[in-house]
């Protein structure tokens, strides 16, 4: 039977068409939590809560936590379905989670919807990755995850933007109904994705081969132990999204400058990707992993250093520097952990995303609200996470690959379709 990327009556995707429409798709996520963080204050109003309340945080960690856990069962249905079926029924699930949140009359109602947003978000997260996994491998597969992240962090640039120019149109509640409009528009829009999946590779719903293809990711060496350092540094960051308003809006008093603070932030995410993109064919991901990652901990400790001279109250341009600088090695660790964490996976690719983003975004979440809650005036607990969590994915990885950095497995592998046209 010939391959699913092989015949198609569809025109092709061009590389660039390709490259925006998975950004996009990826971004349905991220999109849902940073156009909503300038209506903060307006949520604590509107349900009671004090103003110095650090429960608003949960809108942002019940997403999360909605989004990891359900990967676990969009896996094996893109991979007995196909990518396409499963990337409509989370649209379907993330515009039902919106339409809750914006008709929410208590925020135990909001917290609930916005779990569900998180579960339909999951979906799109999981196909895409997939999509990727089914075209390329290796360092090829790494430089197309770095472009299509690269464009999807425009989102977190753009979205607190977005946010608060609604906030100063309509009520505050339209950051709600902006992702009910925007899933439409992706639903429209990815049409003309095509089906990737390869009749080979399809899997029955059978406990037993879930089972097998969950057991191979979590006993595999490689793939687990990416994973984890994958979800350590997960964890800082998901403090720093749900923390960030409180931040630059409280402790250092610069609640107008916040949507430019955030976006100039990932604005430099994004160039690292843009980086990343090109230094993993000349160094391979694997090799670059590990030179970024004792940067990562190296510079999270002066970062520390520095915090605790100044009795943890850095100034501002210092602390938003050092963060810049940890977020943007960050963004050169994410793409390269999950390629070497997928490399060996190809055969279960979308049961294999599921698991893997299952593991990174609920433990980031769990560990994120934990730093979460030790935040009072000062931004130290951030600061420590950054180090801590940094040196025990720095653990995880001597673990998988049995403490020997920079010589591990090579991950050049020609890519399927290198500039030929994307077919069904």
């Amino acid at each position: 039977m010939a391959s699913s990327t092989s015949t198609s009556q569809r025109a092709p995707l061009s590389r660039r068409h390709f490259t925006a429409l998975l950004s996009m798709i990826m971004a349905l996520g991220a999109l849902a939590i940073d156009v909503m963080l300038p209506a903060f204050d307006d949520i604590r109003e509107h349900y009671g809560l004090p103003a110095d309340s650090t429960r608003v945080a949960q809108v942002v960690t019940t997403f999360l936590l909605g989004m990891a856990l359900a990967q676990f069962f969009y896996g094996p249905l893109a991979d007995r379905f196909g990518r396409k079926p499963v990337l409509y029924a989370g649209f379907a699930i993330y515009g039902l989670g919106a339409l809750g949140s914006l008709f929410a009359p208590t925020l135990e109602m909001l917290l609930l919807s916005r779990f569900i947003w998180g579960v339909g978000s999951a979906g799109p997260r999981v196909v895409a990755v997939s999509i990727v996994r089914d075209l390329y491998s290796g360092e090829q597969m790494s430089k197309a995850m770095s472009y299509i992240m690269a464009v999807f962090v425009t989102v977190p640039i753009l979205a607190p933007s977005v946010g608060a120019g609604l906030i100063a149109i309509f009520p505050w509640q339209s950051v709600f109904a902006f992702g009910v409009f925007i899933v439409v528009v992706m639903a429209t829009w990815a049409r003309v994705l095509p089906e990737t999946l390869d009749p080979a590779n399809r899997l029955p719903i059978d406990r037993g081969a879930i089972t097998a293809a969950i057991r191979e990711v979590v006993t595999s060496r490689l793939p687990i132990g990416y994973t984890m350092a994958m979800t350590m540094t997960f964890g800082v960051f998901t403090s720093y999204l749900a923390s960030s308003e409180r931040i630059f809006g409280e402790i250092f008093d610069r609640p107008e400058q916040f949507p430019f603070i955030f976006g100039g932030i990932a604005a430099a995410m994004g160039s690292a990707m843009l980086v990343n993109a090109r230094l993993v064919e000349r160094i391979g991901a694997n090799r670059m992993v590990h030179i970024v990652l004792i940067s990562y901990v190296t510079a999270a400790s002066v970062f520390w250093a520095i915090t605790a001279a100044a009795d943890d109250r850095p100034s501002f341009w210092t602390f938003t520097i050092g963060l810049a600088v940890m977020l943007s090695l960050h963004a050169l660790l994410i793409p390269n952990f999950n390629t070497i964490a997928m490399l060996p996976l190809g055969h279960i690719a979308g049961t294999a995303s599921a698991v893997i983003g299952t593991l990174s975004l609920a433990g980031g979440a769990l560990l994120g609200s934990v730093i979460d809650r030790r935040f009072t005036d000062t931004v130290a607990p951030l600061v420590m996470g950054f180090a801590i969590f940094g040196a025990l994915a720095l653990g995880f990885i001597l673990w998988a690959e049995r403490g020997r950095l920079f010589t591990g497995p090579e991950t050049h592998v020609p890519p399927p379709l290198p500039d030929q046209p994307i077919v069904q």
